[in-house]
């Protein structure tokens, strides 16, 4: 870490928390940091540097240990350093009193990060009675001549010395002012002249520290200095006249504060982390503590010295460690760290300045926590020498045994993790051994099918290792191998046919209930007695069928090889093994029949339509055999016209071009337009042949120069047969019947939907008409009405030939009729709503609007019943005794009812 020169001793104990307080925040204490532990390294030397000198020691925090680093100076010409970090001098050469600084760099190999670390070279100081000096008496300081003039030129007058700076020793008691010296100018006899000084402390900050009497030129320090503020005081003096002109050239005068031990050494962290790898030997490396000291580190007061006070716990020995009491290296002493025995120790440190004097030296202490890290010196160990497991055969990926070891080293590191491999048993690779994280047991799978047929058993030796190897001296015992008897278990497997698929070779045509092949499949289950039968799973065309019990396969119709269910000759059927077991176990097999061609399809003309001129130039149809068969049985082809009807070879001619080809001309001049059937005979080159005659139907057309048809319409409407005139005419009937349906049913649904319209006009208005909705027949005679009473609407009278006053009371009213309102078209959510309510307003106020006093009836049913009169009925009730006189006051409509009930005997 940084050493802090000069620092004032009341900024020392804040810089200590700060400094201690970012180190607690960053973590430092609870992780490990890769990189330089300390900022600077420093080194005091006793003489100057010599060729090959070793001067200090850096290390560097591998965290991982896994990293490579290369070292590499600054200063290549001057220092180097070893792969181990120590650093040596290249050359010889004197070391100023000032500080020698250089930069050591670690590089990592693989990443290429970069660190880098400061270095700072002294040398020893004199003691204190050599460097601190306190002046006895004044001393008086003289300014030098000025330039003087000599045969009108100037010349500079030689200096006979040169001012010494002046040391003056920190926290001095005064008292105060305290004379430091007399500034005296050789001019001042002949002239009255003023002194003064400047410079930081005295006429600038910090001012007021150096005074001097303007007349007797005597300087003065009026207070205690502290080295640790200010280290250097650089003050001019002058000499002017009393008018304030420089009589002489300013002097430089330089103060020197001498320092004390006045500060106590201060560690960079309270707490150090380091660590150590268990069963490291004497000198290994650690870690390095580094305090800091605010007095002058050239001077024994800054010259520190480290110490361990204490350890704990004290085992194996009180002194496993030590350290190097100028560099604060600790390192290991004595042998025995075992992190399974002590985890950590925690190491008491002191820093002592004075050189580490315990009679004048100020000290102070930390805590190195040294923690031991593992190292792979515990093998791991089964906890049985042999393990049982067993597996079902054909099954993979399935745990047969769970080997568990122990191991001392910490879990759940590279020297705990165990690693299992299989050194004997298994040549064929079937098993394998996966680690649970967790647990650090030992899985053995199957990763390759076992035939319990062939292995009943297997014996594996397997071994036990760590991620990373042993450490040295360390072997592996016995316990690291064990054995896994595995057992294999007989299941039930499927039978399989061998061949599959089985082919065979069978000419087409042959007839049902001819025996193929026997398709049989085996049982892998040797040591289980088993039945297999066999079922039909695919049989595309149904042509086979096989027998349940011998697989013996049997035609059940004729195979035909032009088949669309026949690809590229081949014919595949699909059948099924079942056995008995437990469970039962089943397995398919395919037979494919390569069926042989034979000569069983006439050829065919092809194409079977053509078109050509009446006259033989300039065209002719050009014909082709079609044959599904194939060679030998198929072309070359001959062909050929029939002898009748002899119309036919009067007309055309046909000429054979090749084996495939054939070419029908007219061989007449001219031949009418229309649609001809010329029969063509057609023969393959079968053994034997087959022969067949086609139809080609020929059109014959006017043609144009070009020999294209020019009445195609007309021949294709003569070409028509009897038959599509007459579908094409029911068609266009049927049409006309379907438009003539839609049409009516549009004109109905019309009339229905203005049938119930809510808004009618004044001239339909019914309100006082009877309706006559049915006429039922006969009806009972206390209900027979006077319906001439009531108005039809073909013998309602006008108006205006009636007399005035005279109105019927089942008249509607004669009132101006009032404006009912209009429902706008304009779609609105609330508009029904008012349209309703302005409506029934408007009905309100309407006399002539229904119910006024009229005799409305509903319906009429006649008069007459043959049931006879409700009257008649006589009552289970009491109903004679009771008094029914009351209806008599409610009108002559219950008048019938009161002579009914009243007690009249009417």
């Amino acid at each position: 870490m940084c050493r802090i020169v000069g620092a004032p001793r009341t900024l020392l104990p804040l810089l200590a928390a700060l400094l201690q307080a970012s180190v607690e925040a960053s973590g430092e204490i609870a992780l490990c940091k890769t990189g330089f532990p300390e900022d600077v390294y420093s080194a005091v030397l006793s003489q100057d540097v010599l060729e090959g000198q070793p001067l200090l020691n850096v290390k560097f925090s591998n965290c991982n240990g896994k990293r490579k680093v290369q070292y590499e100076s600054s200063e290549p010409a001057d220092f180097k350093v070893d792969e181990d970090g120590m650093v040596y001098a290249v050359r010889s050469f004197p070391l100023s009193s000032e500080h020698s600084k250089f930069l050591i760099y670690a590089q990592d190999k693989e990443t290429q990060e970069k660190w880098q670390v400061a270095v700072k070279l002294s040398l020893k100081p004199a003691s204190p009675e050599e460097s601190v000096k306190e002046p006895r008496e004044i001393e008086e300081i003289v300014f030098p001549r000025q330039l003087t003039k000599h045969n009108g030129y100037l010349q500079r007058q030689k200096r006979d010395w040169v001012i010494p700076p002046i040391n003056l020793p920190e926290n001095s008691r005064g008292p105060f002012p305290q004379e430091l010296v007399r500034i005296r100018s050789d001019r001042d006899k002949n002239l009255s002249l003023r002194y003064s000084v400047t410079g930081p402390g005295a006429d600038q900050p910090p001012t007021g520290i150096f005074i001097i009497n303007p007349i007797s030129g005597q300087l003065s320090v009026t207070k205690p200095l502290d080295r640790e503020l200010i280290a250097r005081f650089h003050l001019r003096a002058h000499a002017v006249d009393i008018n304030g002109n420089q009589v002489e050239n300013p002097i430089d005068i330089v103060i020197n504060v001498i320092d004390m031990n006045d500060n106590r050494p201060e560690f960079l962290h309270q707490v150090w982390n380091g660590t150590v790898p268990e069963g490291s030997k004497p000198g290994t490396y650690v870690m390095t503590v580094t305090a800091i000291d605010a007095d002058d580190p050239n001077a024994l007061n800054g010259m520190l010295r480290y110490r361990i006070l204490s350890q704990a716990p004290s085992t194996p020995s009180p002194n496993m460690f030590t350290i190097n009491n100028e560099t604060g290296d600790i390192i290991t002493v004595a042998a025995g760290l075992d992190r399974e025995k002590v985890q950590q120790y925690t190491l008491i440190i002191q820093a002592t300045d004075m050189e580490g004097n315990p009679t004048y030296g100020l000290s102070n202490t930390a805590t190195a926590v040294i923690t031991v890290t593992d190292v792979n010196d515990n093998p791991p160990e089964f906890t049985a020498m042999t393990f049982y497991g067993e597996v079902p055969e054909n099954r993979v990926d399935v745990i047969v045994a769970n080997l568990t070891v122990t191991d001392k080293d910490q879990p759940h590191t590279p020297a705990w993790n165990a690693v299992y491999r299989i050194s004997g048993g298994d040549p064929t690779g079937r098993f394998a051994i996966q680690t649970d994280p967790n647990s650090n047991d030992g899985l053995v799978t199957v990763v390759k099918p076992i035939d319990f047929e062939t292995n009943r058993m297997f014996v594996l030796t397997v071994a036990a290792e760590n991620q990373v190897p042993l450490a040295k001296g360390i072997q592996h015992p016995p316990q690291s191998t064990a054995t896994v008897s595995v057992t294999v278990i007989d299941v039930n497997e499927n039978p399989y046919f061998a061949p599959n698929p089985k082919i065979i070779r069978q000419e087409e045509g042959l007839h049902a209930g001819t025996m193929l092949t026997t398709f049989t499949a085996q049982d892998p289950d040797r040591y289980m007695q088993q039945n297999i039968r066999y079922t039909k799973l695919s049989d595309p065309a149904n042509w086979l069928k096989i027998d349940p019990v011998n697989g013996q396969i049997t035609t059940i119709a004729v195979l035909d090889r032009e088949s669309p269910n026949v690809k590229n000759n081949i014919y595949n059927a699909t059948f099924l093994a079942s056995d008995n077991g437990i469970p039962p176990m089943s397995g398919t097999g395919t037979l494919q029949i390569y069926l042989l061609d034979i000569n069983d399809n006439a050829p065919q003309v092809l194409p079977q339509e053509a078109e050509t001129c009446e006259t033989p130039d300039p065209n002719a149809i050009n014909i082709t055999a079609l044959d599904y068969d194939i060679d030998p049985n198929a072309g070359p082809f001959a062909f050929d016209l029939p002898l009748s009807p002899v119309t036919i070879k009067r007309n055309w001619t046909i000429t054979r071009l090749n084996g495939d080809f054939a070419q029908l001309n007219l061989k007449i001049k001219f031949l009418e337009a229309g649609i001809y059937e010329v029969p063509i005979i057609i023969t393959d080159s079968g053994n034997p042949p087959k022969s067949n005659i086609s139809i080609l139907r020929v059109k014959v057309c006017q043609c144009d120069s070009n020999g294209d048809c020019t009445d195609v319409d007309r021949i294709v409407g003569a070409g028509l047969g009897t038959g599509a005139i007459i579908a094409i005419l029911l068609c266009i009937i049927i049409l006309l019947i379907l438009v003539l349906m839609f049409v009516v049913w549009m004109k109905r649904r019309d009339k229905e939907r203005q049938a119930k319209q809510l808004l009618i006009d004044p001239e339909d208005d019914v309100r006082d008409n009877i309706l006559k909705y049915d006429e039922e027949g006969g009806g009972e005679e206390d209900q027979d009405y006077d319906l001439s009473q009531l108005q039809q609407p073909d013998t309602v009278e006008p108006d205006a030939i009636k007399p005035v006053g005279i109105r019927r009371l089942d008249e509607r009213p004669i009132h101006a009729e009032p404006q009912y309102p209009v429902r706008s078209a304009a779609p609105h959510p609330g508009d029904i709503g008012d349209f309703i309510n302005e409506g029934l307003k408007a009905a309100d106020s309407d006399p002539t609007a229904p119910p006024y006093d009229s005799l409305l009836v509903f319906d009429y049913e006649g008069s007459g019943s043959t049931a006879g009169s409700l009257s008649s009925l006589n009552s289970s009730s009491s109903g004679g005794e009771q008094d029914y006189d009351y209806l008599n006051d409610w009108g002559p409509r219950f008048k019938k009812l009161a002579d009914m009930y009243g007690g009249g005997d009417d």
